[in-house]
């Protein structure tokens, strides 16, 4: 299939839709991070404004503007472009949360490793959940999604309509909120599990006061937290996909309170 031709009049045009694009891309959690090249995400961003250009273009300005208001246009299209990625960044960054506090937990508080999509140090149980959530972000296909979202987004806020007075604030700060209560369902049951066995070793070290509860403890909460993970694998799966499927309707509820 021909792309089609881009008249030198609208390559203006064609840096708009290119800037939300590549916002969107870079923030997207398949693509965010180190792990993936900048060329290829700029070349992705490229090939996907050349694709969608004809879809983008009816909602684009239709006369032409002065540089400044190009410029200024282009930042309202790169921070819409991060708005709608971080919704599902909140999702892996309750993940991370939940991971980290299941791995001080554990005892792998000194466990930590390089973690390319963040380019930070993170806990062992962190990176594992965040590996976790992605494999599910990606056979939900929800990196499909956010590229169906890219023309939706311009159906609902063409080029300079960006309004934080209708709620959008307020919409942003509840899914900061809910980003936490999330860590906390996710190391739930581990944390419950390994509280009732730091209760059980406590009353053994009252009882048999010659017994090491303290070596002890280290390979038993292991064994137990990763028990627990293996048992609750499922359930964790069922919260990451109603998660993930929730996140749609928060995109779009956050372009409305944008409009």
């Amino acid at each position: 299939m021909d792309l089609p031709f881009i008249p030198l009049l609208r390559f203006q045009d064609f840096l708009l839709c290119l800037a939300r694009v590549v916002a969107l891309v870079a923030a997207i959690p398949a693509f965010a991070g180190s792990g993936v090249a900048g060329r290829i995400k700029i070349g992705l961003a490229v090939m996907l404004t050349l694709l969608l250009f004809p879809a983008m273009s009816p909602h684009l300005p239709q006369a032409a503007i002065s540089l400044t208001e190009l410029g200024l246009l282009i930042v309202n299209e790169v921070l819409l472009g991060v708005l709608i990625g971080l919704v599902a960044q909140m999702i892996f960054a309750a993940v991370s949360f939940g991971g980290t506090v299941i791995g001080y937990q554990m005892g792998f508080a000194a466990a930590n490793i390089f973690d390319p999509q963040t380019t930070q140090q993170l806990s062992l149980m962190s990176q594992f959940a965040n590996i976790l959530a992605l494999l599910t972000f990606l056979s939900l296909d929800m990196h499909h999604f956010y590229f169906r979202v890219i023309v939706e987004s311009y159906t609902l806020l063409p080029p300079g309509t960006l309004d934080f007075s209708n709620g959008a604030v307020e919409e942003l700060m509840r899914l900061a909120s809910h980003m936490f209560v999330l860590g906390v369902k996710f190391s739930a049951p581990v944390l419950a599990l390994l509280l009732l066995t730091n209760l059980v070793l406590g009353i053994l070290a009252r009882v048999f006061p010659q017994l090491n509860v303290f070596m002890l403890s280290f390979p038993l909460n292991i064994g137990i937290a990763f028990l627990v993970i293996g048992l609750t694998l499922g359930g964790t799966f069922a919260v990451l996909r109603r998660e993930f499927d929730t996140a749609g309707e928060n995109i779009l509820n956050l372009l409305q309170l944008l409009r």
